[in-house]
């Protein structure tokens, strides 16, 4: 079992109960979330056919926005590529407009080279960023084949690295690494993607590293990074006269135990983005079906989008019950 702290007494801990206070607002956003109005936008539609090509070379008949316009309504409603075109088609005719539907391999073909832009946070100031990571699957036998009849090959999966702004819960920041990479080695990539200066850089206790405190600082020299010390950490041998953040973080525990750290630290807040990852997980599935490691980047690109998209419409606002 991993070090838990306070392990003996998390059960004395009652669970937080909260209450949405905009519920209309709220009931209101989700539902706009299943609307296609929503995801097939007048300026997609307005920039469906591609512009002309001036250089060598065949000329493409959709546009960047279409494309990704067609991934989208994919992830967002999880439907495979030869159903996306029959979706679309069926909104084109509805809509009663004039517009070629691009065909299931020319959405997979263009999903290899589509450029999709980073999100920008909404939040105005300095970010408060909550990186974290999980698992997704690719493809293989659902899980009651597996506990029917066991799995006669190891699986194969991805790890999704995010970075959640505290503020608004978007997630700004994303990497699709092999299983086996490190959680620490992603933190220079994810900080590549966000412009922003950050207010502080929280993670679990695989960011306790200190070529981890060294990037955020050199990058953001005014950031506070909240990251728990592992259980067998020692003061470094400056202390007295130069103490390290992590330095600091030691003090604090040892003064005030790790529950009094957590809160006097904001690392509470990083509850924000293990929701995060529940929400990509319950909105958009556990699995990617993409086939190459392109596509599947463009693929959890798309996705992240949407989510932002979503929170955009609508969050719902609660408070604590005492």
């Amino acid at each position: 079992m991993p070090f838990k702290a306070h392990a003996a007494r998390r059960h004395y801990i009652p669970k937080q109960r909260h209450r949405v206070t905009n519920w209309a607002e709220y009931d209101a956003a989700l539902r706009q979330r299943g609307s296609l109005t929503v995801w097939f936008s007048e300026e997609a539609i307005a920039a469906w056919r591609a512009e002309p090509r001036t250089t060598r070379g065949g000329q493409r008949h959709y546009s960047a926005l279409a494309i990704k316009t067609a991934l989208t309504l994919r992830a967002v409603f999880r439907l495979a590529l030869r159903q996306t075109e029959g979706l679309i088609g069926s909104v084109l005719q509805l809509l009663g407009l004039d517009l070629p539907v691009p065909d299931h391999s020319t959405l997979s073909r263009r999903a290899e080279t589509l450029e999709v832009p980073k999100p920008r946070p909404s939040s105005r100031g300095r970010v408060h960023l909550l990186v974290d990571s999980t698992g997704l699957r690719l493809g293989g036998p659902g899980e009651w084949l597996i506990e029917k009849h066991g799995s006669r090959r190891r699986r194969s999966w991805r790890k999704l690295h995010i970075g959640v702004d505290a503020a608004t819960g978007q997630i700004l920041a994303s990497e699709l690494t092999p299983h086996d990479d490190d959680d620490g080695a992603q933190v220079e990539a994810l900080l590549d993607q966000i412009a922003a200066p950050l207010a502080s850089f929280t993670g679990d206790g695989a960011y306790d590293r200190e070529d981890i405190y060294g990037t955020v600082v050199q990058r953001h020299p005014d950031a506070d990074v909240s990251v728990p010390p592992r259980s067998t950490a020692v003061l470094s041998g400056h202390v007295e006269t130069a103490p390290t953040q992590r330095d600091r973080h030691l003090q604090c525990i040892h003064a005030h135990g790790r529950i009094g750290w957590q809160k006097t630290s904001g690392y509470t807040r990083r509850a924000l983005v293990e929701s995060a990852i529940s929400r990509f997980k319950r909105v958009i599935g556990n699995a990617l079906r993409s086939r190459t490691d392109q596509r599947r980047r463009t693929e959890v690109t798309i996705a992240i989008h949407a989510l932002n998209q979503m929170l955009e419409l609508g969050r719902p606002k609660s408070v604590r019950i005492a």
